[in-house]
């Protein structure tokens, strides 16, 4: 039996035109938390020193 696909953001079912979300309000939420920088990618702490070392 195949699942329903939901949206990450609120658990809903997907809609077609929304795709991987289930409305345009998800999808623009999505977009917020990209430019927002609410994603990010985990770093251990002494390789994210040794990036600011290579920025100065």
């Amino acid at each position: 039996m195949p699942t329903k696909t939901r949206c990450p953001i609120c658990r809903q079912p997907t809609v077609t035109e929304f795709r991987p979300f289930c409305s345009r309000a998800c999808r623009d939420r999505d977009l917020i938390n990209w430019v927002d920088e609410g994603y990010r990618v985990p770093v251990a702490p002494e390789e994210e020193n040794r990036l600011d070392m290579d920025e100065g």
